[in-house]
């Protein structure tokens, strides 16, 4: 199956502030010293978190082809589940890679699935001795992977939603707006970041206009994020002109200022801004 979430490892916000933990708990209840989320691409598995309690076997990030990995014996199972208490023991396992490289003997593995049902990874635990895994184990570890499968989807709608939250319009060649809308938090302050100066480059804008009509001011403090946004784009050569700048932030004396110091074209509508670019509007006879 391929990879449909199409997200980098630094992506998964949300598995990374609570795997950790969740990791630890599956670690000292199957007495394990390694557990790990593995992701499904197109030809090989990757390691998304990983928790090592005293030997480092799976760091994060660590990849392998679909056919060289542990995992393959989870997929192809009917069960949705492997575990053998000695994978050296094991005909497929035992001659593979990674039985010399890593080492281990014990090793129980279950399917990820997502909210439709389709399979997109694993959640696996090996150990270097020898373990009894049961039924009950894998009981235990379903259901620890159902839970994270939900924390996997979260990261999945909250980047999904990243870029339905940088909503940009092209108007013609070198010119765009940027409609910022709610609230920017630290998150979504990156993906707009990253969405608008990628744009700017790979589409040769000359001008951008930011749209501040929809922007929330939490506890009267303006987003840093807009600031280094205008200091970014200046730098590689496309100005930026600010419209749609409500009273609320034109109260906030701590905005006002570091806006008027980035000495950034404010106009009140965006005709205007138009206008000062050198195009009119005008009604269709």
């Amino acid at each position: 199956m391929p990879n449909e979430y199409n997200l980098h490892s630094s992506d998964f916000t949300s598995l990374k502030s609570v795997s950790q933990k969740i990791f630890r708990i599956i670690s000292k209840r199957l007495n394990v010293n390694t557990a790990y989320v593995a992701l499904r691409g197109d030809k090989e598995m990757t390691a998304l978190s990983s928790y090592n309690a005293k030997d480092l076997i799976v760091p994060e990030g660590y990849s392998l082809d679909h056919s060289d990995s542990y995992c393959q014996m989870v997929l192809s199972e009917n069960t949705h589940s492997f575990y053998t208490n000695n994978v050296n023991e094991e005909s497929v396992m035992r001659h593979l890679n990674i039985t010399d490289d890593f080492k281990v003997k014990g090793f129980l593995g279950v399917t990820l699935f997502d909210l439709e049902g389709n399979v997109f990874g694993t959640l696996c635990v090996m150990d270097k001795e020898k373990e009894n895994f049961t039924e009950e184990d894998v009981q235990y570890l379903e259901a620890m992977a159902e839970v994270l499968s939900h924390i996997i989807e979260l990261d999945r709608t909250k980047f999904n939603m990243g870029f339905l939250n940088v909503p940009i319009i092209p108007i013609t060649k070198g010119i765009s707006i940027l409609s910022i809308q709610g609230i920017v938090d630290e998150h979504r302050a990156d993906k707009i970041t990253q969405s608008v100066l990628h744009y700017g480059a790979s589409h040769n804008i000359n001008y951008f206009i930011i749209d501040l009509s929809g922007l929330i001011i939490l506890d009267g403090i303006f987003p840093q994020v807009l600031i280094d946004l205008v200091k970014s784009l200046k730098l590689m050569g496309i100005e930026a002109i600010l419209t749609g700048i409500s009273p609320d932030f034109a109260q906030n004396q701590a905005g006002a200022v570091s806006l008027l110091q980035l000495n950034i074209k404010i106009v009140h509508s965006l005709e205007t801004a138009l206008k000062y670019i050198g195009f009119t509007l005008s009604e269709h006879k």
